[in-house]
């Protein structure tokens, strides 16, 4: 029976971690959240045992002020390091110790996720391929391990392994998927490193799909936000899953361990992670109205600190900021000149909706710079500047600008003519 009490213990965590964390009347959980764990005969805890908040509070660490902030009272976190990102233009909106390269534990499996998930967009992978449990891959029902429980030799579906890599966080799954596409976890991890690369996630070293410890196997707060934007960038066809609060397999049922998803129904995402050396890790990330914002919680002390943590950033975040349309799609702003054309000038405007996430009641400037030397012929739609916003005298964003008409490259005759009147200044 051991084994299967194993089985609901990260129901049961993320549910009571959620249930006991404050939070507004407007976000109460649900059914699950807050049903009450039914236990056996309690045993009296002896005398020399702290009570819990006592406990707690020892094991807390420190509050880690934001070294990076773009509006008032940005919260102080007892954690090594986190981060506030706004999903739209990726821009950090709050973080501490960001770029520090700490252990990721099962946030790892975000990365392993996104590459089977790439790989069934790009049709590499299929929902129904059947995929071999190793020896290698195989938990062998121990409970100090995150597991989906695979059966030895078994086959299970992608679709399947998916599930329990980010409902289940099983490292079987993990093992067995890598395995299945590369040959082996180092082989799988060149993959992972090869993408993380090209995402641009400048203090990551991937060294197995599962994030279990290893001396080089380390990431950052920054680049699990750009992990987690590009995984929610990926579409709909597999982003729900990281919503889901339970999957069940072999007739295994187990709960998802990401708290707020019981707490807070503006939540959809992402993955927790834990061990002993990476503390308790969680990235999250919420949708309000027009704004969602992504959280990255690194080596807090317990699976209510990195719930109750993100939720203070989630609440700092869109109690802080707003959305604004500094231009309208479709607007011209801008004429710019064009030589040896049958036009003269084309009207510059935005290629693209353009939101800016900005601190309240904060106003925005704009300003427009076009290309200097455009020649014919020009496309429409052809990049032919930028128009960079600016707050309190400081950049917050840029986007291209682009022709709203075509110039075409103008005769032979004519084209002479205007060599002419360019080289006399006219």
């Amino acid at each position: 029976m051991q084994i299967k009490i194993s089985y609901f213990l990260p129901v049961f965590f993320a549910i009571t971690a959620g249930a006991l964390a404050p939070s507004a009347s407007s976000l109460a959980a649900g059914p699950k959240a807050t049903k009450p764990a039914t236990h056996k005969k309690a045993v009296p805890a002896k005398k020399a045992t702290p009570p819990k908040k006592a406990a707690a509070a020892v094991n807390a660490l420190p509050p880690l002020a934001a070294d990076t902030a773009l509006a008032d009272n940005a919260p102080a976190l007892p954690a090594k390091a986190w981060l506030l990102m706004d999903y739209d233009s990726g821009q950090v909106l709050a973080s501490a110790n960001a770029n520090e390269a700490l252990p990721p534990a099962s946030l790892t499996k975000m990365m392993t996720s996104y590459i089977v998930e790439q790989a069934l967009r790009s049709g590499k992978l299929k929902p129904t391929d059947l995929v071999t449990v190793s020896e290698n891959a195989w938990c062998r029902g121990t409970s100090a391990e995150s597991c989906m429980y695979l059966p030895l030799n078994s086959q299970a579906t992608v679709i399947d392994l998916l599930r329990g890599i980010i409902i289940q966080s099983g490292n079987d799954a993990s093992k067995a998927i890598a395995e299945h596409m590369a040959g082996s976890e180092a082989g799988f991890a060149k993959l992972m490193n090869a993408e993380a690369q090209r995402l641009g996630m400048t203090h990551t070293t991937f060294v197995n799909p599962t994030g279990l410890p290893d001396p080089a196997h380390k990431s950052s707060a920054r680049d699990l936000a750009i992990l987690a934007r590009a995984i929610i960038a990926g579409g709909a066809d597999y982003y729900p899953l990281y919503a889901e609060r339970e999957f069940k397999h072999n007739g295994i049922k187990q709960g998802n361990r990401n708290a707020l998803l019981y707490t807070d129904p503006s939540v959809d995402g992402l993955k927790t992670g834990h061990t002993a050396e990476a503390g308790y890790c969680l990235v999250t990330s919420s949708k309000r109205n027009d704004m969602r914002l992504i959280t990255v919680i690194l080596n807090t002390y317990s699976p209510q600190a990195r719930a109750d943590q993100s939720r203070t950033l989630l609440g700092w975040g869109f109690g802080s900021f707003e959305k604004t349309t500094p231009i309208q799609l479709g607007a011209v702003v801008g004429t710019a000149k064009v030589s040896f054309g049958k036009a003269d000038t084309t009207p510059a405007v935005l290629g693209a909706p353009w939101m800016l996430t900005v601190p309240r009641g904060q106003s925005v400037q704009t300003k427009v710079e076009l290309l200097a030397d455009l020649q014919a012929p020009v496309a429409k739609g052809a990049v032919i500047g930028k128009v960079i916003a600016t707050a309190n005298g400081k950049p917050v964003s840029e986007a291209p600008l682009v022709a709203q008409t075509e110039v075409e490259r103008s005769g032979l005759l004519l084209r002479g003519w205007q060599h002419l009147m360019k080289l006399f200044g006219q």
